[in-house]
């Protein structure tokens, strides 16, 4: 797991809004009637949610956030990465300062009071929405490590992952009427810019302002392609110079090549390294 160098290539590889964790869509997210969305997610296949794709999906986003396929390396991982987020940690880049790190250690003390990391809340607390150590040093790094060992911390971080990120990803693409690629490709916006009218929900509103996903009538492909233009144009607005390989050289390839259901084998380029799955 290289998340320094992904930060020297990329500038800053998790991007999230504190404001907006847990937070459902707005009003404008979806304008269809209710039973027209519905309608949608009836006709999409399981796609990302079943278990051998879901395990695809973080393999795919392990490559850009950890270069790695082995994305239960990262449990134990924290690092300040110098992207004014404080520390971030576990395997989809919790960060102390935007709050789902802070989330996470409280659900997870309520129902495991005698854990390792219940006597950093009130620090995290108070660093909460800042890139600030304070209260958090020296010992909060060895205590995750410490405590990612635990196999129900283990379990409290995918739980998180997916409560904020997986499943709204997932939820929204099927009712787009999008496939696996989709779904994925979406996953991946709202691990990077996080979810709220100012991250993923954001991107997703201005592509369709561009072209209409399937559900309203569209083309899958042309969708998607304006949805990764959208993308890549808002990575680097807010990051200028940033490396968008796992845009361009990931998620574009594949829907270059057609592959909507992101059928194996798979090959792909991210920050210069090529991943392979079989």
């Amino acid at each position: 797991m290289k998340r320094v160098g992904v930060l020297i290539l990329a500038a800053v590889p998790v991007v999230l809004a504190a404001t907006a964790y847990g937070s459902s869509p707005t009003a404008h997210d979806d304008p269809r009637p209710a039973h027209a969305s519905a309608a949608a997610q009836r006709r999409a296949p399981e796609g990302l949610a079943a278990p051998a794709m879901k395990n695809l999906a973080q393999e795919l986003v392990a490559s850009a956030e950890n270069s790695t396929l082995d994305w239960r390396s990262a449990y134990g991982y924290v690092q300040d990465i110098g992207d004014g987020q404080g520390y971030t940690a576990g395997i989809i880049g919790f960060c102390t300062g935007t709050h789902d790190l802070l989330v996470l250690v409280e659900k997870y003390t309520a129902a495991h009071s005698d854990n390792g990391l219940a006597r950093y809340l009130p620090a995290l607390r108070s660093v909460d929405g800042t890139d600030s150590h304070q209260g958090l040093d020296p010992g909060f790094p060895a205590a995750w490590r410490a405590e990612a060992k635990v196999p129900a911390f283990q379990a409290a971080q995918e739980e998180e992952r997916d409560r904020i990120y997986f499943d709204p990803a997932v939820s929204a693409a099927k009712r787009d009427g999008l496939g696996s690629l989709g779904q994925f490709i979406y996953y991946d916006a709202i691990v990077f810019h996080g979810p709220g009218t100012d991250g993923f929900y954001g991107i997703r509103e201005r592509a369709m302002q561009r072209a209409a996903p399937p559900a309203r009538g569209g083309d899958e492909k042309a969708y998607l392609s304006a949805f990764l233009d959208v993308r890549r144009a808002a990575m680097r607005a807010k990051h200028p110079g940033i490396d968008t390989s796992r845009v361009d050289t990931a998620q574009r390839k594949f829907l270059e090549e057609g592959n909507l259901t992101l059928r194996t084998p798979l090959v792909w380029k991210v920050y210069g390294e090529t991943y392979r799955v079989p």
